[in-house]
């Protein structure tokens, strides 16, 4: 069990109830420190920093309402607990409107005293992590829209300083919902192009005829409804920077058409006759795997080259230690921000079970339950019952089956993903949509775990 830790001030004038808090709190194992006046306690707040203050409200001179509020010019983040024999509603909340963390009316109880302390300490010692948190947040957020500190990730904030200056045409490979499009905003943002514009399209959105349509643009009268031109996604990035997400999903037709563009620097609108130059830096991203679709021939080599002088491998979330509680502080501000609430917080229950989980919708996945925790919290901290059940539930099963030994993360996925799937019955369209990954990356999972056969 881990053992009590924190420094806390007492402040009682009766010397039979100090000294009996202070034998109660000391055995607890507490730093304890009391003094017999109010006089005393503030000369102490001015040179010492404490964890928690107890102190009692009715005292000669200076009284515990003069010592809260000292406490919170001096030291806004320690808490206060009052104890008084003079319990009245009005004091009582007199003092939480002053920011009072407890009110405890004489006599006490001793568990009383023990749950109240070991309560408020533990809301000084979440803050001081949260502050952590925050101040780490600053910290490594060095390249702009990528947060993350973990081992996984310095070599891709390290490649992105690199050749961010060059005109390279990247690659980005990574599972869905990994951050790929978020890396190629970073490059264009360090980039000389900066100023131009950062254009984004998934190819696997649309079809031929509307893709060609959207980055190429057309000709007044190139078909039937084309009464204007219009500039396509290519023209509008000219100078800046072009995104092709799910690259691998680009039909071959298409394949061509995107090849020109890169080598001759030129470019037709549907329906036109005359090339229209173009300055542009593609940037493309897949999670499929683009030399094995090259050997079967579902993507041209030459573009495979083109598109490949630079590579950047995203991990999965999963494989970023450290980095669930940097994005969930992230999302947590933006979510907050967003709903015009007041959370600042996420308590230790909920942040262990964030970091147990193993995250195969990742980056995505965990801003997903951030919004969905926002948006059901009324107070102003997240707690595991703001979770899905699911990452509840997993945690349960998991881990107090597993006493004696620490499940891998590829154990917990593959339990996860049955786990889901059995919910939706096998349906794995339902399921891939419940984990915040499409149904390739799915299908992928379940190929690597031997689970082909389970669902439809």
């Amino acid at each position: 069990m881990e053992a009590a830790s924190g420094k806390i001030l007492v402040v009682e004038d009766e010397d039979i109830a100090r000294k009996n808090l202070e034998h109660i709190l000391k055995k607890e194992g507490y730093e304890i420190v009391s003094v017999s006046s109010g006089v005393k306690a503030l000369e102490l707040l001015m040179e010492q920093e404490f964890d928690l203050v107890l102190t009692d409200l009715k005292m000669e001179k200076v009284d515990g309402m003069q010592v809260l509020r000292k406490t919170r010019s001096l030291q806004p983040h320690t808490e206060v607990v009052m104890i008084t024999g003079y319990a009245t509603v009005n004091s009582a909340v007199q003092a939480m409107k002053e920011g009072a963390y407890y009110y405890i009316a004489k006599p006490y109880k001793i568990d009383e005293v023990r749950k109240v302390v070991k309560e408020g300490l533990l809301k000084r010692r979440l803050w001081l992590e949260n502050l952590a948190l925050k101040d780490t947040l600053k910290r490594v957020q060095e390249v702009p829209y990528i947060i993350g500190k973990s081992d996984a990730m310095r070599p891709v904030l390290e490649t992105i300083r690199q050749i961010s200056n060059s005109e390279s045409n990247v690659l980005i490979l990574g599972e869905s919902g990994s951050g790929k499009e978020l890396v190629a905003k970073a490059i264009h943002h360090l980039s000389p192009r900066s100023g131009k514009r950062f254009v984004a399209f998934n190819c696997g959105s649309f079809t031929e005829e509307l893709m060609a349509n959207e980055l190429f643009g057309h000709e007044k009268g190139a078909f039937t409804g084309a009464t204007t031109e219009k500039a396509g996604l290519v023209e509008v990035a000219d100078g800046g920077t072009i995104f092709l997400d799910e690259i691998g999903d680009m039909p071959m037709s298409m394949q061509v058409k995107l090849l020109r563009v890169i080598q001759e620097k030129e470019f037709l609108r549907v329906g036109g006759v005359d090339p229209i130059p173009v300055d542009v830096r593609f940037i493309a991203a897949t999670h499929r795997d683009l030399k094995e679709d090259v050997e079967k021939k579902v993507f041209r080599q030459d573009l495979f080259y083109r598109l490949n002088v630079i590579t950047i491998q995203l991990p999965p979330l999963a494989d970023r230690n450290g980095d669930v509680a940097l994005l969930a502080y992230h999302f947590l501000a933006e979510k907050s921000k967003a709903m015009r609430k007041d959370i600042r917080e996420i308590d230790r229950g909920a942040m262990e079970l964030l970091n147990r989980y193993p995250w195969p919708g990742n980056v995505r996945e965990l801003e997903n339950v951030i919004e969905r925790a926002v948006a059901l919290e009324n107070g102003p901290v997240i707690t595991e019952e703001d979770l899905p059940e699911h990452i509840q539930q997993l945690s349960i099963e998991t881990y107090r089956q597993h006493s004696s030994a620490v499940p891998t993360l590829e154990e917990q996925e593959k339990k996860y993903i049955r786990w889901v799937l059995e919910r939706c019955q096998g349906n794995k369209t339902k399921a891939a949509k419940m984990m915040g990954i499409d149904r390739v990356s799915l299908w992928r999972k379940l190929k690597r775990y031997g689970l082909e056969d389970s669902g439809t």
